[in-house]
């Protein structure tokens, strides 16, 4: 259960980050019964498997990366011939090499706080073992304020990939508006696989700032969840019996081909 332990961390920006420490299932929902009582809009999560790592994506974590376009035509190059249905425009591109494991600058958040969970304890994330984990709880609506995002007319708007404020966001203006510095946004897309459906997919994506979404504004649209390293297996026993396996999270062959060989060693 939880321990009722409620401490702060600060960065370099100078401002308190909330942070709180789960030790189970149970303990979780209460913490965020308490936190989220009373705010009606989304709240999305995504999982770590060491708690030191920020909230950036994948692409702005490679050193003296290429820029995106050129990964995108390479992507495209040799993705040409194994896919059946071309991707419509640039983010669909995003979302397929993002999919396989290419660093984008998208992040995946899940709006399933067990499915985040899952990512943070799973035996896939062993070599982190002596890593505490981590569960990020993020306020999309609220983050998207601080780029200007702010529907007079709906409360707790979440613009998608075909809206107007995401064009800023395009693989093409990235690369026209160099000098541009935007903030990342949090944005809805169409779940076309059966894995993002099953993962309750959604994500952020990142302009040119290279700045950690944990460290935007004054901080209060994310709250981290520590998971102490010796809980992780206890975590992830429950989350098992509670039907989250990694065939229910990745709907694939090789998921089923994993599962069966585990069963035999």
């Amino acid at each position: 259960m939880i321990k009722g332990i409620l401490y702060f961390s600060r960065t370099e920006v100078g401002i308190i980050l909330k942070t709180e420490k789960i030790d189970s299932i149970p303990g979780l929902i209460s913490r965020l019964e308490t936190d989220n009582k009373g705010y009606k809009g989304s709240i999305w999560y995504r999982g770590h498997s060491d708690a030191s790592w920020s909230l950036i994506p994948g692409y702005y974590r490679i050193e003296n990366a290429p820029p995106e376009s050129t990964l995108v035509k390479r992507f495209k190059q040799s993705a040409a011939m194994l896919i059946s249905v071309a991707p419509k425009d640039s983010f669909d591109w995003l979302f397929l090499m993002q999919h396989y494991g290419v660093p984008t600058r998208l992040l995946d958040w899940s709006e399933s706080p067990l499915v985040a969970l899952y990512f943070a304890v799973s035996q896939e994330s062993e070599k982190h073992k002596n890593e505490d984990a981590v569960l990020w709880s993020l306020r999309p609506s609220e983050l998207n304020k601080n780029a200007g995002i702010n529907d007079a007319e709906e409360e707790f708007f979440i613009p998608s990939f075909e809206d107007e404020e995401l064009m800023n966001y395009s693989v093409e203006s990235i690369r026209q508006n160099a000098r541009n510095q935007m903030k990342p946004l949090a944005t809805i897309a169409t779940r076309n696989n059966e894995r993002i459906q099953a993962q309750h997919g959604v994500f952020t994506i990142h302009h040119n700032e290279k700045i950690a979404i944990e460290n935007v504004g004054d901080r209060s649209h994310v709250i981290k969840y520590i998971v102490p390293k010796d809980q992780k297996p206890i975590i992830a026993k429950q989350l098992e019996l509670l039907g989250f396996t990694k065939f229910q999270l990745f709907p694939e062959l090789s998921s089923i081909g994993d599962i069966i060989k585990g069963g035999l060693i």
